[in-house]
């Protein structure tokens, strides 16, 4: 399952997702875990100290290994330079699953391994000084997006995507790419306006949102979160020991986690999980194809000399019955 969290700067997305991730490697579960924010705060939210964090391999450095990879022997892309962020997979195209071992993880990815389990974990890369005033820093994230369009997982299989702040999701398609978005919102006006804005971009693209409540203190956060999201609210966090020690690099078992806050985790694996059955291969690669055109029109053909419209292939269409034969 493809999940994402999202949610304002300094809702507790990152802490969340990072928790979430823990409670799936707990249970056993095979996890590849992403951090999309430029803004590079899921390691050390998994136990990576500085040095281990600043080590790992930034996706968006090693585009063109990615880009070669991916496109396999397809033979409508006619090299990796004309391939952008939203390029879709099509006959010859080389997939990624999340249990396998192959060249994208090996360069890009790295093992975590955590007190109840080991998980995947992969980084866009920080913004850097070579950056400023000459790069957009979706070039970075356009590797993220390039492989969820490549990836095929299955039923107790997660791919956990902590992302961008706020509404700069919507600045790719990526936010189509997900079985299931969490977005975190603390009790305050704020907190609720970027899941207005969220919900009101991502409504004709039938994105399933759901709202984790962080920080609620009583009923009165309760009350008000209930009032300004309805039924779109799944579960609240409250205060946790357990996460005030992690955020000083001091985290406890992971068993020792409230139960409360355990029992949160749960519900929403239980969400996640139910969205297997509703999955649409077809509509996902159509989104996938209506990203690549608009990319295409707007800046892609300019930018590679190429008619990118001719990298869709008009019978593929992705799905698990391609990782089983591939």
């Amino acid at each position: 399952m493809k999940i994402a969290f999202v949610g304002k700067g300094g809702s507790g997305k990152t802490t969340l997702s990072s928790l979430f991730v823990r409670h799936l490697a707990a249970g056993g579960a095979p996890v590849v875990a992403i951090d999309a924010d430029i803004n590079q705060h899921l390691g050390p939210a998994l136990g990576l100290d500085e040095t281990e964090a600043a080590a790992l391999p930034a996706m968006g450095d090693r585009l063109p290994l990615i880009k070669n990879y991916l496109r396999g022997t397809n033979p409508r892309i006619a090299s990796a330079e004309t391939m952008i962020k939203t390029t879709p997979p099509g006959e010859g195209s080389r997939l990624l699953r999340v249990r396998e071992d192959n060249p994208v993880y090996e360069a890009c990815a790295r093992p975590v391994e955590l007190d109840g389990g080991a998980v995947r974990l992969m980084v866009t890369g920080p913004f850097t000084d070579a950056d400023l005033g000459v790069a957009c820093y979706h070039s970075k994230t356009g590797a993220v997006e390039l492989c969820l369009n490549h990836l095929v997982d299955g039923q107790g299989e997660y791919v956990v995507v902590d992302m961008t702040a706020g509404s700069d999701s919507f600045a790719s398609g990526m936010f189509t790419r997900f079985d299931i978005t969490f977005l975190v919102a603390e009790p305050t006006r704020k907190g609720v306006s970027v899941y207005r804005q969220y919900k009101e971009h991502a409504r004709d693209f039938g994105v399933l949102l759901k709202v984790v409540g962080n920080k609620v203190q009583g009923q009165d956060d309760l009350d008000f979160l209930r009032a300004e999201v309805g039924d779109d609210l799944l579960v609240t966090v409250g205060h946790s020991d357990w996460v005030r020690a992690m955020e000083k690099g001091r985290p406890p078992r992971f068993e020792l986690l409230e139960d409360v806050n355990r029992r949160a985790l749960r519900t929403l694996q239980v969400a996640a999980d139910a969205t297997y059955e509703l999955r649409d291969w077809q509509t996902y690669t159509r989104q996938m194809v209506h990203f690549h055109l608009k990319n295409a029109d707007s800046w892609g053909n300019a930018r590679t000399g190429a008619d990118l419209a001719a990298q869709v292939d008009p019978g593929f269409v992705l799905g698990e019955s391609l990782a089983a034969t591939a």
